[in-house]
């Protein structure tokens, strides 16, 4: 099974981790919050079922999964139905895309971030949000990989991988920020600049 096909047959237990793990959720939600100034026109690439869109107040997503379509869309969100790595939009028509976690899903990082690259207005920029394969969540997620129904798909990547796509799509000025510092649900736990120790980290690239 493709890891859209596991998305729409358990987008419920997918929500229902959110509720379940709600300080985690909150802390990186704050740390994309801190990235993405208010009142510019994005689009979340991956969106899911809006759970960052619906916050981040960005109004326009892309999503392969019907079921995950269906919730976002009831969070106020308009889905585009299609994949990262062919976006159905015309150059520059956005001030930003956002896209979180979904880089360790998509075919071809580079395709995906190109396609990224074109519709974003100059002087724009991406945020991407994921989890190091090297941090302590990453080489648990990578070590339960083929235990799980969301990630055993997956593709983990280095924040060196990242940047390098990242670089080779056509961004620069690429500013780090991290959080999740510890393996707890108990507390909204900071964020801080840079990369390395938390195993939540959000890259910020101009086009």
């Amino acid at each position: 099974m493709g890891s859209i096909e596991v998305f729409d047959k358990y987008y419920i237990e997918y929500e229902k981790w959110f509720e379940k793990n709600k300080n985690i959720y909150l802390s990186e939600l704050n740390l994309l919050k801190s990235l993405i100034p208010d009142g510019l026109n994005g689009i979340e690439i991956g969106v899911g079922t809006g759970r960052f869109a619906e916050p981040l107040n960005i109004k326009i997503g892309v999503e392969p999964s019907d079921n995950m379509e269906m919730i976002a869309e009831n969070r106020g969100i308009m889905v585009i139905k299609g994949s990262a790595e062919k976006l159905t939009f015309d150059n520059n028509s956005f001030e930003f895309a956002l896209m979180v976690t979904t880089i360790c899903f998509v075919d071809d990082p580079v395709k995906a971030l190109k396609e990224a690259y074109r519709i974003i207005k100059p002087s724009g920029f991406i945020v991407i949000a994921f989890v190091p394969s090297d941090s302590f969540i990453g080489e648990f997620y990578i070590q339960k990989k083929d235990k799980s129904r969301f990630y055993k798909d997956a593709k983990f990547y280095t924040v060196r991988e990242v940047e390098d796509f990242l670089k080779i799509s056509g961004f620069k000025n690429l500013f780090y920020r991290q959080t999740l510092f510890e393996n707890t649900n108990d507390y909204v736990q900071p964020y801080k600049d840079g990369y390395g120790e938390g195993g939540f980290v959000a890259v910020r690239a101009e086009k």
